[in-house]
């Protein structure tokens, strides 16, 4: 079985409530709601990015509440770079660029931290460039 089908005990304890509240920490979001908030419209969007493996493996690890908004979106049929997911997000919600930014960078550190560092690179190997920094991770140019 490939590591990234396997999650991590930490993960599979973790509730939707308490996903929200580590969001809350991490993000200084001043309410429980805008914390709920920024994961459904975060997630929402990564889901219109993911296809195939991935995408099941990733909702298997998440809570239930957020699984499905990862799962009840359509992918689009060409997913957008990181800047693009940004510029969506931000146009989808009707905040700025930079709030746009703080969301995603705040829910994809929690959830890195919940479905494991093999399945968020599997998860970045499908997407096109951009994502790996707002995973906070670098993002390495080829050489030449």
């Amino acid at each position: 079985m490939p590591a990234h089908n396997q999650a991590t005990p930490h993960a599979e304890a973790m509730t939707f409530d308490a996903m929200v509240e580590h969001v809350r920490y991490e993000g200084a979001y001043p309410t429980y709601d805008r914390a709920e908030q920024a994961i459904r419209e975060v997630l929402a969007g990564l889901g219109r990015q993911l296809i195939g493996d991935e995408r099941v493996a990733l909702a298997a690890r998440l809570p239930v509440e957020a699984a499905f908004e990862l799962t009840a979106q359509v992918p689009r049929t060409e997913p957008l770079t990181g800047f693009g997911f940004v510029s969506d997000l931000a146009s989808r919600t009707g905040g700025t660029p930079a709030t746009a930014r703080w969301d995603a960078g705040t829910v994809f550190a929690v959830l890195a931290r919940m479905v494991g560092e093999d399945l968020v690179g599997s998860v970045l190997a499908q997407l096109p460039s951009g994502y790996s920094l707002l995973f906070g991770r670098a993002e390495l140019a080829p050489a030449g």
